[in-house]
């Protein structure tokens, strides 16, 4: 018979299982929670977490995978990037470190794949400030200042813009293979990486490339000119066949505290200025972003107002909305810029046909009588057709046709032949996907049609508040 245990008494074993038990898995923190980063224009402004903070499009994507830091508790990460020198200082505080099953996050290979040899001590960091003052004043002065019709000069072309504060604004455009410009594009690079969604540096090496720097020049109380980069652009110049160049606009940024002062546009004039000084084939934009697109189109719609060889195609579609009965569709060949017209504009503006058509239905918006609801109405169902137009008709086209995956050796993802169907229908054998019911797709394209008007409305207001000013 086994012994009962005295009260109070517990084996060695049962001690030892209960001291068994699972520390706390660290979770870790994103680095978009502890990481701040402020632009600076003296020493007096480091260390102040009241400067100027910027709000980087995603720091987490250069901590791992899942951009989490671990094994920090209360860690925060300020970082101090010089509008001077763009040279950085940061300072990283926490209160303990500890391995909760994932390590702990070495900071300094992501701060350095970000700022690289930029990212300085603090003493150098403060010295910069006065041994870096000239920096930007002595590279820029061998650039070209370039001519550019602004909004407030619209009856000829300005080199530079005056500031109530004496200041002067300009835009210099300087060619990237330079060693000069080579070095400020790479102090520019970490306001890329940091600013711009998926941005990456342009290849320095490339004389193809050229950098246009919108920059205020001002006196400080000694009478030495200082000059501020404001926001920068960099253009490709590549062959277009058989004779001619396309300038392509690579990356464009204005620094967040300069920001919806009209930079940005003034960037975009300029370039469009050299294209037509130099005769270039035309203008566009790599993977630009919405507001991009959204800045391209108000001030291509402002010059295409004035330009008059397309006032008569304009008239024409207004008159139809004005009077016109849409209880039947406007034929496709009034409601559709004509070609020559489209091809004038490339030769004098350099506004290629795509972005031409972005412009198209703001045109036409801003010249009808937006007070009449019968115009306003006429132009919703305009609008609507387009919408319609170039997606279910353009599908109807191709619906003949379908893409079938093959296998292969190698990759089956990336082997296709192309069937086509008599009918309309599927190819005999094929199993096609539906694309859902017509009550879906119509309220798909309900959706899309009403984001074109708000677009339409959006870019007609900010041209109308241009051409007021």
């Amino acid at each position: 018979m086994a012994l009962k245990q005295k009260g109070g008494e517990i084996s060695a074993e049962a001690k030892k299982r209960r001291r068994v038990g699972f520390a706390n898995i660290d979770t870790g923190v994103e680095a978009s929670e502890c990481i701040k980063v402020f632009l600076v224009k003296s020493g007096d402004e480091v260390g102040s977490t009241n400067s100027f903070c910027i709000n980087p499009v995603d720091l987490n994507q250069f901590f791992g995978e899942d951009g989490k830091i671990y094994g920090y508790k209360g860690l925060r990460v300020n970082i101090w990037l010089s509008t001077v020198s763009f040279h950085a200082y940061s300072e990283i505080t926490f209160e303990s470190t500890s391995d909760g099953g994932k390590g702990i996050t070495d900071l300094e290979p992501a701060l350095q794949d970000i700022f690289g040899e930029l990212l300085t001590e603090k003493e150098q960091f403060l010295q910069t400030f006065s041994t870096e003052r000239n920096f930007i004043r002595n590279i820029v002065s061998d650039g070209a200042v370039v001519p550019c019709k602004t909004s407030k000069e619209d009856d000829h072309a300005s080199n530079s813009n005056s500031e109530a504060d004496g200041s002067m604004i300009e835009v210099i455009r300087m060619k990237q293979d330079s060693e000069p410009v080579c070095l400020l594009y790479s102090r520019l690079v970490p306001l890329v990486l940091l600013l711009v969604d998926g941005g990456s540096p342009i290849d320095v090496t490339d004389p193809r490339w050229e950098i246009f720097l919108v920059v205020k020049k001002v006196q400080d109380p000694l009478g030495d000119c200082i000059t501020n980069v404001l926001g920068f652009a960099t253009v490709y110049r590549f062959f277009h066949y058989p004779d001619s160049t396309r300038l392509r606009i690579g990356q464009i940024l204005v620094l967040p505290p300069y920001q919806g002062q009209g930079h940005g546009r003034h960037l975009l004039e300029s370039v469009y200025s050299v294209a037509v000084s130099e005769n270039i084939y035309d203008v566009t934009a790599e993977e630009p972003s919405d507001y991009l697109q959204y800045l391209r189109a108000c001030i291509d719609t402002k010059r295409l107002l004035c330009f008059q060889p397309i006032k008569p195609a304009i008239n024409s579609v207004v008159s139809c909305l004005k009077e016109g009965n849409l209880s039947k569709r406007i034929c496709r060949s009034s409601s559709c810029p004509p070609a020559s017209v489209m091809e004038i504009a490339r030769q004098k503006l350099k506004i290629n046909k795509k972005q031409f058509l972005r412009c198209w239905e703001v045109l036409i918006y801003l010249n009808l009588n937006q007070e009449n609801s019968k115009c306003t109405e006429n132009f919703r169902a305009w609008v609507s057709d387009r919408v319609k137009s170039d997606i279910v008709d353009k599908d109807a086209v191709d619906s003949r046709k379908h893409l079938v995956e093959v296998p292969n050796d190698y990759d089956h993802d990336m082997t296709f032949v192309v069937c086509w169907s008599q009918n309309g229908g599927e190819p005999d054998g094929i199993d096609g996907n539906q694309g859902g019911s017509q009550s879906t797709q119509d309220e798909q394209l309900n959706e899309l049609v009403k984001k074109r008007l708000e677009d339409i409305v959006k870019i007609t207001n900010k041209v109308s508040a241009i051409l007021r000013n």
